[in-house]
């Protein structure tokens, strides 16, 4: 057995993280349908608007059923949730922001931040490449 490996800390990407929340496997489910998870293991960084299980339970079981067998309007709708680099909740500012998937999201901090429709209710959840914010719907690209 090697000494260095029974040491070494492993730093958590941000699937690991969301998927050691607990409150994320439709996610998790949905970004494996979607090949996306290797993207998201990788170097970063990113912001990551994840909706919890309750949110994507707001979606009608046999929308949310297609939605998952649509790779490609899948894909569009998760990279909705991200955008490049890490933005942590004190450098938020309201107005318009281009997400990973070419679409622009809509930051507002009237009574709390919301992007578009969805409430953020948790912020700042640091992972080794990037950060979660997390969202209590899921938000759909125009």
């Amino acid at each position: 057995m090697a000494l260095g490996a029974a040491f070494s800390v492993q730093a958590k990407d941000i699937v690991d993280t969301a998927v050691a929340a607990g409150n994320f496997k439709t996610l998790a489910t949905a970004l494996t349908a979607a090949g996306l998870i290797d993207t998201l293991k990788g170097k970063g960084p990113f912001t990551v608007f994840a909706p919890t299980d309750a949110a994507f339970a707001k979606i009608p079981k046999a929308d949310l059923d297609a939605l998952l067998k649509d790779k490609a309007k899948l894909t569009a709708v998760l990279t909705y949730h991200v955008v490049s680099g890490k933005v942590m909740a004190a450098d938020v500012k309201a107005g318009k922001v281009k997400t990973v998937q070419g679409s622009e999201i809509t930051i507002s901090t009237t009574g709390g931040v919301m992007v578009d429709k969805a409430k953020v209710t948790a912020t700042d959840i640091v992972a080794d490449n990037g950060v979660i914010h997390v969202i209590d719907s899921v938000i759909m690209p125009k």
